[in-house]
């Protein structure tokens, strides 16, 4: 193993390629040369892995303030409702940036003829606004940054580049970052790299557990390297576990989205009785953290190893249309979610 003896720098760096570091990535590539690093090749993070879509308010019959209490109610007194505000507001918004820079959501007729985007449903909402690509709508995200990131000549992306430590000095008594130290797995080598703005986009930590659907990459590397470098670590024990992925003893597990819920799939026990019965006004469609511990204690109760997602409530021709990856991938392991 060397170290580079030549230094790069750029007026920004982000580390990680998933929405939140392109997005941040293409904002300010009119401001400087930005330098994205990325651990695997560019297009694998969580963003890729995304299946249902984004929450934001497109249809009339919809407001901000139902969303923002929506929210409110999901996070049980736990969320900061001044960002929840600005979160909920901005979405439309970000749509819609998504949108020129190329990512293309499903979309539908109206009653009345106009053309507008296809609107889904998820836990803990209680209106139509969840903005997709189908099944595959971080693929397409992702896709579309990507192919906006080549077309930008102030964006250079390091793949296969591991971040290893920030690059810290004292100015005026103060710790601040100055760069990165990265590890060039192709060539063997460290790199440092100097920069005034260095973006930690990570992701998560979700590998640490056994069982998860986030992919193999989120393993809390960005998290470690902030707090050997003196930054405040919080709200760590905000973990998410989404309720329902394939259950196979012979295959990887993959995540089955949360909107199969949404358009009218109900969770059983192997007796054929509704799991959320009971549990939550909202059912199938309670918040995530619900649904998962009502799996749990299930589960824990009977001593299965698995529940049932039960979708034969919903049309066939619906869902080959609605989850055609989903569909594909479980008829290639002969497993045959329609009601045909």
């Amino acid at each position: 193993m060397s170290r580079d003896t030549g230094r790069m720098s750029a007026e920004f760096v982000v580390i990680g390629s998933g929405i939140a570091g392109l997005t941040f990535a293409l904002t300010v590539a009119r401001e400087g040369r930005v330098i994205v690093v990325t651990k695997k090749d560019d297009a694998e993070s969580a963003t890729n892995m995304a299946q249902g879509g984004i929450a934001a308010v497109f249809e009339g019959g919809d407001s901000f303030d139902r969303h923002i209490e929506d929210t409110l109610a999901a996070g049980v007194g736990l969320c900061r409702r001044e960002a929840v505000e600005i979160a909920v507001r901005s979405g439309p918004g970000a749509v819609e940036r998504l949108m020129a820079w190329g990512a293309r959501f499903s979309r539908e007729r109206s009653s009345d003829g106009r053309d507008r985007l296809s609107l889904g449903r998820e836990g803990g909402h209680s209106a139509r606004r969840i903005v997709h690509a189908a099944d595959m709508t971080g693929e397409e995200i992702e896709t579309a940054l990507l192919n906006a990131i080549d077309e930008s000549s102030n964006i250079e992306v390091l793949e296969d580049h591991i971040a290893i430590d920030f690059i810290t000095e004292e100015s005026a008594g103060r710790r601040r970052c100055a760069g990165v130290h990265v590890l060039d797995v192709e060539g063997r080598r460290v790199r440092a790299i100097a920069s005034p703005v260095v973006v930690c986009a990570t992701g998560g930590c979700g590998k640490v557990y056994l069982y998860t659907t986030n992919p193999d990459i989120a393993c809390g590397d960005g998290i470690a390297m902030a707090r050997r470098a003196g930054v405040p670590i919080r709200n760590m024990e905000f973990i998410q576990f989404h309720p329902t992925c394939l259950y196979h003893p012979d295959v990887k597990s993959f995540l089955i989205s949360e909107a199969v819920r949404g358009e009218g799939a109900v969770l059983r026990n192997l007796r054929g009785e509704s799991i959320m019965r009971g549990k939550d006004p909202r059912g199938d469609l309670a918040p995530r953290d619900i649904v998962a511990r009502a799996i749990d204690r299930e589960m824990k109760e009977s001593g299965d190893k698995h529940v049932n997602l039960d979708m034969t409530s919903i049309d066939s021709d619906r869902v080959r249309k609605r989850f055609p990856n989903i569909h594909s991938r479980l008829q290639e392991l002969s497993i045959d979610m329609t009601t045909d």
